[in-house]
């Protein structure tokens, strides 16, 4: 069982070191070789397109700070926990489940997991199956009620079945099918759905429709709402068969809702939601880019998770990038962490990683059922850069809170405009925001810049002092290919499960989810019969009983 993260010996040791102040400057200064000493580098070998350099060198570590990390990993026991993971092991443990979404991508049988978990020989089946019907919607082949091939597809899910899919089809957006357009519909607000179908034609849209059990109330909410207006055209139920699909297991659900089981892509419970974009919930990936660029991200997934596997932890990039969050998070007090991609195209990434990293570690329960005495999972936000630069860097800079942060940047573009020019300009960026964070700007570098003529404007010369040492890393991969995104998602991923492992933790169940829907569906009703007088006998406090009825009394 884990035991709390502060029983560790090195836990202690690091919190004397965080006491020791490490300047940025006086580092490089000291050590021309800092960079070589704390960068590592990624290639892909079955991908070859896969090329990544990571650089943590500007952060507040010095050999003592990684040794100490080092060793908090290893007295956490994070190579046995991840090696039970890749073998199946139940390592989910509140809900007695395998964590085997590494078995989506292992398309040649790298892991033990495969023969041990029910459901992961149908992996390679279930791939099969999407392959078949991504390439006959794309094709033209499959053909909508009337005859007309499909041109629009509106995925419905919500969390991992919306988000995963929709940053992927962002970020791989050079490869998609231009003529098929791709929408993605989540929130139970009927503006998302309304406003997407008013730009659907029902004769040539396919719905997929992405509920594991088939009763999530957003995303069946949102798919009645789309058959209904599917239905005002067509007439005849017969007909959602040839546009809608469901990617989920209740079979019986699914064909009552007109859903042809053979138009059901099926995942498993191992498959935690934020997890899924590998499996069937990747079908809108693979239709808007095409099953084999779909397998070169899976491919690009499995190189990271060899990696992951098999590299010492001294050089393993998702175990370096955990620790160092870990550093900042429990002990520089470090409450949120910015993840800023230099590429347009993964301006979702960010908001994928919110779900990915605070869903998972935002728990306070150890596996040995004992409160944390330390902090969890910090606050994950971003934007994509240079748009961030002119929003919130300036707290970053010069404000009072220590936010460590992710650069995320490609070599090359996927659109060298005007020769290339735009994307110097915006790598030039890249490689000023970290230096500029390090090594700010000193009082007396801000007078000499200034001349004597404003030199002794005290106000303006400390307004323009930049302390500096603030933390970062920079990650710099060749292209955002197909496998190249993937291995980014299995790189973080694994960091997630990295600090779970440490801190003690379930990175794999979402209990924290389930309260606020348990009380919406006995608001609902209430809500339903517009009985405002009945508030009050359900037990609300005063506060949400007044809100109610609020509502109830002036809604039209």
């Amino acid at each position: 069982m884990s035991k709390l993260a502060t029983s560790y010996p090195s836990w202690s040791k690091l919190e004397q070191l965080s006491k020791q102040k490490i300047n940025l400057r006086e580092a490089f200064a000291k050590d021309p070789q800092r960079f070589q000493r704390y960068s590592r580098s990624f290639k892909g070998d079955r991908v070859k397109d896969i090329s990544l350099l990571f650089d943590f060198s500007k952060n507040l570590i010095d050999d003592d700070v990684l040794a100490s990390l080092i060793s908090l990993a290893k007295e956490a026991k994070v190579e046995e926990h991840r090696d039970a993971m890749l073998d199946g092991k139940p390592i989910n443990g509140s809900e007695d489940r395998a964590v085997l979404h590494i078995a989506l991508r292992d398309l040649e049988g790298d892991f033990k997991g495969k023969d041990s978990v029910a459901g992961v020989k149908e992996v390679i089946p279930e791939l099969k199956h999407m392959k078949e019907f991504s390439e006959a919607v794309r094709s033209g082949s499959w053909k909508g009620y009337t005859g007309k091939t499909i041109k629009s597809i509106v995925n419905i899910g919500i969390g991992g079945s919306d988000l995963g899919p929709v940053m992927a089809t962002q970020a791989l957006k050079p490869y998609s099918k231009r003529d098929l357009d791709a929408h993605f519909v989540s929130n139970i607000d009927g503006t998302h759905i309304a406003e997407t179908l008013k730009v659907c034609d029902p004769e040539t849209t396919l719905f997929i429709v992405a509920s594991k059990t088939f009763t999530t109330q957003e995303t069946i909410t949102n798919a009645t709402a789309a058959r209904d207006w599917f239905m005002e055209t067509a007439k005849d139920k017969a007909h959602v068969e040839k546009h809608f699909v469901a990617l989920s297991t209740n079979v019986k659900a699914a064909t009552e809702f007109g859903i042809a089981e053979a138009n059901m892509f099926k995942f498993w419970d191992w498959v935690g939601g934020r997890y899924s974009l590998w499996s069937a919930i990747g079908l809108s990936i693979a239709l808007v880019i095409g099953y084999e660029n779909f397998e070169e991200f899976l491919k690009g997934g499995n190189e990271m998770d060899r990696h992951f596997k098999n590299a010492k932890l001294e050089d393993n990039l998702p175990v370096l990038l955990a620790l160092i969050a870990i550093w900042y998070n429990n002990f520089h007090n470090a409450q949120s962490q910015a993840i800023l991609a230099y590429d347009q195209y993964m301006n979702k990434f960010a908001d994928f990683l919110e779900q990915l990293e605070m869903e998972s570690n935002g728990k306070f329960i150890t596996s040995n059922s004992e409160r944390v005495n330390y902090e969890t999972g910090p606050i994950i936000w971003g934007q994509p850069g240079t748009n961030g630069q002119h929003a919130f860097y300036q707290l970053i800079h010069q404000g009072t809170k220590l936010i460590p942060c992710d650069f995320l940047a490609p070599v090359e573009s996927q659109n060298p405009i005007r020769g290339g020019e735009l994307h110097d300009i915006l790598l030039s960026n890249f490689f000023a925001q970290p230096e500029a964070l390090a090594f700010g700007k000193t009082e007396e570098e801000v007078k000499k810049e200034l001349g004597p003529k404003d030199a002794g404007n005290t106000f303006l010369v400390k307004s323009k002092v930049f302390e500096g040492n603030k933390p970062t890393n920079s990650i710099m991969f060749q292209k955002l290919t197909p496998g190249t995104l993937g291995a980014l998602v299995a790189l973080y991923e694994h960091k997630v499960a990295v600090q779970g492992f440490v801190w003690g933790i379930n990175s794999f169940d979402q209990m924290g989810v389930e309260l606020g829907k348990v009380l919406a569906k006995k608001i609902l009703p209430v809500l339903q019969q517009a009985d405002a007088q009945k508030v009050d006998s359900e037990g609300h406090d005063s506060s949400t009983s007044g809100l109610i009825k609020h509502y109830l009394s002036n809604r039209k």
